[in-house]
């Protein structure tokens, strides 16, 4: 191995095994936080959200057009965007207002999915720091009590306190970024849905027709 890789790892290694007790507490938090980043991260992307052949054919329907295109796509491309479009067409026989409706139904149920997990890098974002203070307070307690005895005592003391400081505001400060991140591009996620939907069912119930639709 590399010696400089080598003494990274033990630098490393040292700084999270001088932290003490609430240092692997926190050390188990950034994993949660890092997993839902990289799960959400994931699943919420664009393409994956609101597939371009979808909006590409809702943007060339024209009043008046039969659905079947739109219905097949909506099969080949399984997404939370086609979900919403699927309650839609199912929903055609009824009133428009009764449509709108189920559609917004639908849309926050998907929306909601979008958001799982988020909530614990909101958790994150907040006992990151605490779970630093508690380490800090940890530490000053052991320097208190060796002050004037073992010198080493105090110096261990002192590691776990400001140790544990920085690594809880690093949890926490990433946890804060990717939180803020992921629900603004939700939200911008879900008013395009909500255009899109809208601008289906205005082309659905133009004129008070609706389009022909033979599969079902």
């Amino acid at each position: 191995m590399d010696p400089i890789v080598a003494s990274f790892i033990t630098h490393v290694a040292d700084f999270f095994i001088k932290g003490g007790f609430f240092m692997f507490i926190i050390l188990g938090v950034s994993i949660a936080a890092v997993t839902v980043m990289i799960l959400r991260g994931t699943a919420i992307r664009h393409q994956r959200v609101l597939p371009a052949v979808l909006i590409d054919e809702i943007e060339n329907l024209q009043p008046g057009d039969s659905l079947d295109r739109l219905q097949d796509l909506i099969r080949e491309n399984p997404s939370p965007l086609s979900r919403v479009l699927y309650t839609l067409i199912q929903h055609l026989t009824w009133p428009r207002a009764e449509v709108i409706e189920a559609v917004q139904t639908r849309a926050r149920s998907e929306i909601a999915k979008l958001e799982s997990g988020l909530v614990i890098l909101e958790i994150t974002t907040g006992i990151g720091p605490l779970l630093g203070l508690l380490g800090t307070l940890s530490g000053l307690v052991s320097v208190f009590g060796a002050v004037g005895t073992d010198p080493a005592i105090v110096a261990r003391g002192i590691a776990e306190a400001l140790n544990t400081t920085m690594a809880g505001l690093g949890v926490s400060l990433p946890s804060l970024i990717m939180f803020s991140y992921f629900q603004r591009r939700i939200e911008v996620m879900a008013i395009e849905m909500e255009s899109l939907s809208a601008d289906l069912i205005a082309k659905c119930y133009s004129q008070g027709n609706t389009p022909t639709i033979e599969k079902l």
